[in-house]
């Protein structure tokens, strides 16, 4: 057999144990998932490794530092009819278990935490930790690491722990199998005076919580949560609808807020800005 019959076996084996390794991802409203059921959300209907293979040895770990929680993909969540729950404040992790990648299908969409997924980048998909998470990652077959950013929700699939982009991958030198056995902890990054000062002084953002049509419930309700939590609460007067909100709310605490109020009874609650 001569030299270019057996790199094209090779490549064959490779995208083969690839797509033996995804996933398939799951809805809701951020998470990917299969283009049968997505009404042709994505162009390629299996995922794959990209065409060329490339190296990624100059790829560099992502750099663990401070970011507030983003406003999309924090929230408890169901798949396929299991419920997924976001952990909050998290102060340690560590689990071991399978990992996978994923590759072309979903390079170029949107991720959970609604950036865009760069599968040449040091990023990484987990069921409950919050977005985003730095996380550092060790192929126990091999003793390789990395660090990856969690930006993403996934991998829905049983025994899988964390799925990851192919750069992570191909440092961890698990291409080939698709899955490799690893061992996930959690880096804490706690931000510092300056940051969370920072933090303080950004806007702050209002929630809507509610619209009835009397304005009294709308009074009430605004004065007693007010006192109870801690911020502004107005009505908006629409036409023969009074809207109750609440704010500004610091960015620190806008996500904890809304989930806290979700978690009352208030499902309708939603972000005005």
């Amino acid at each position: 057999m001569n030299n270019s019959a057996k790199r094209l076996i090779s490549l064959a084996a490779l995208l083969l144990a690839a797509c033996a390794g995804q996933p398939e991802r799951e809805p809701g409203k951020d998470a990917a998932w299969d283009k049968e059921t997505a009404g042709g959300r994505y162009a390629l209907r299996q995922d794959k490794a990209p065409g060329e293979m490339p190296d990624m040895s100059h790829v560099k770990d992502a750099q663990p530092r401070f970011e507030p929680y983003s406003r999309q993909g924090n929230k408890d969540y169901n798949v396929w009819g299991a419920d997924y729950e976001v952990w909050r404040d998290v102060q340690n992790y560590q689990d071991e278990g399978l990992a996978s990648w994923y590759g072309a299908k979903f390079h170029g969409y949107h991720t959970s935490n609604g950036e865009v997924y760069d599968m040449y980048t040091m990023t990484a998909a987990h069921k409950h930790l919050p977005l985003p998470s730095f996380v550092r990652v060790t192929n126990t077959e091999n003793g390789k690491q990395v660090v990856v950013r969690v930006n993403d929700r996934g991998p829905f699939h049983g025994g899988r722990i964390i799925d990851l982009s192919y750069a992570a991958a191909w440092k961890l030198g698990m291409l080939e199998k698709g899955t490799a056995p690893v061992r996930v902890e959690l880096i804490k990054i706690t931000p510092n005076a300056e940051q969370t000062r920072l933090a303080n002084q950004a806007p702050g953002k209002h929630i809507q919580l509610l619209a009835t049509r009397s304005a009294d419930t709308a009074k009430e309700l605004a004065a007693r949560l007010s006192k109870e939590y801690g911020f502004p609460a107005r009505v908006e007067r629409q036409s023969e609808w009074y809207r109750l909100q609440m704010g500004p709310i610091p960015v620190t605490k806008t996500d904890d807020t809304l989930a806290r109020l979700i978690a009352e009874g208030y499902s309708q609650a939603y972000f005005l800005n």
